[in-house]
């Protein structure tokens, strides 16, 4: 059921794929509050 209800949700896992992709490299996320794409320092150095 959790498969089906996947199709009508707003936000879906890849969020969260593309939140680690942006962290352990210089990849890029959008944002749907906002227009552009964003990169964030997870980590001060």
């Amino acid at each position: 059921i959790n498969y089906y209800d996947s199709y009508r949700a707003a936000d879906l896992p890849a969020n969260l794929i593309q939140a680690q992709r942006d962290y352990f490299g210089a990849h890029t996320y959008e944002r749907k509050d906002k227009e552009g794409v964003f990169h964030t320092q997870w980590i001060e150095e």
